[in-house]
């Protein structure tokens, strides 16, 4: 335990230390927020949205990518150095999360960055997006059923099931669903990264529970740099995490409460992503099939913004509710 929580602060320590020249290298490179009419998935105007964040004009994104690097480095150097009994496939799986879903955000904000002027278009378009990300998520599946054996998923009060191949497409809509779940919640300062440390934090407990070095090593070097990362990134933020951060941390948080195998309990620990997810889901569909709004404004924390709740009373509020959260999933996962 004392060799991890060194890691977390040797995490934390490297980040801070580098996130004030990283910001000023983003301005240089004009990586951040520069026209004040943003655009969602469909490319439509989001009017209510720039009434309340257009004053952020300039703020640089892609801060996730500085968190990626060092949690990916110091992960690697600590895996060779402390892992006595190494799970090579168990590591692929949260790496290649890691990376390849940051990849995709980075290219996602480089094109809503320079793309858009003279594409027309605000960054991937979304059927290209999810395919990219199916892609991706079906690797990371096809690892978890062939390498790592996972063909089960335990259910609360039943105990383990076996699903078989079944545990593919699972897992694959899992993991698709997080990361698109965490970049839909990072629409606050501070308000998706808050919550990333206390779904991991939950992880890490149910982690130490069931003796798995490897994923308790890696918990512990991504809280220390989100902790970092979130001293710049609370209200009023001077770095946003980016489509690079958001996307690849909501898959990777998936792929870590999949290793643990409680896949109910992470729909529970991480259950502020679910409901913000969820309310997206649900305009979407109402707009679709109903060809009316089933809320005046989605998701569910702009909803509130637009009753006239302020942001930091909102972010503080869903902190709250994402510690009782991710208190009953961890308690749900031990019985």
């Amino acid at each position: 335990m004392s060799q991890i929580l060194g890691l977390l602060l040797l995490s934390f320590f490297i980040t801070s230390i580098l996130l004030v020249p990283f910001i000023d290298y983003l301005y240089k490179l004009k990586l951040r927020r520069r026209d004040q009419e943003t655009r969602d998935a469909f490319n439509n105007r989001t009017p209510i949205f720039d009434k309340f964040h257009s004053w952020k004009k300039g703020t640089p994104i892609g801060g996730g990518l500085l968190v990626i690097i060092v949690v990916t480095a110091i992960t690697l150097w600590s895996y060779g150095l402390f892992e006595k009994s190494p799970k090579p496939w168990e590591l692929f799986v949260i790496l290649f999360a890691f990376l390849s879903f940051g990849l995709l955000g980075l290219y996602d904000d480089i094109k809503k960055t320079f793309g858009y002027k003279n594409e027309g278009f605000f960054g991937l378009r979304l059927r290209h997006k999810l395919f990219l990300q199916l892609i991706i998520a079906l690797i990371i599946s096809s690892a978890f059923y062939f390498k790592l054996g996972y063909d089960f998923i335990f259910i609360h009060w039943f105990g383990t099931v076996k699903i078989g191949i079944l545990f593919i497409p699972l897992a694959t809509f899992v993991i698709i669903s997080f990361a698109n779940a965490a970049n839909i919640t990072d629409g606050l300062d501070g308000l998706a990264t808050g919550l990333l440390i206390v779904c991991l934090g939950a992880f890490w407990a149910i982690a130490a529970t069931l003796i798995d070095p490897t994923l308790a090593m890696f918990i512990a070097v991504w809280i220390g740099s989100l902790i970092a990362f979130l001293y710049f990134n609370v209200f009023p933020a001077r770095i946003w995490l980016g489509d690079v951060g958001a996307l690849s941390f909501g898959a990777t948080l998936a792929v870590v409460g999949l290793l643990t195998g409680k896949i109910i309990a992470m729909a529970i620990i991480g259950g502020v992503f679910t409901a913000e997810v969820a309310s997206s889901l649900i305009q979407l569909i109402s707009k679709k099939y109903l060809k009316r709004k089933a809320f005046a404004v989605s998701p569910f924390h702009l909803y509130l913004q637009n009753k006239g709740w302020e942001e930091p009373k909102i972010v503080m509020r869903f902190w709250l509710a994402g510690i009782m959260l991710a208190a009953l999933g961890v308690w749900l996962a031990g019985m």
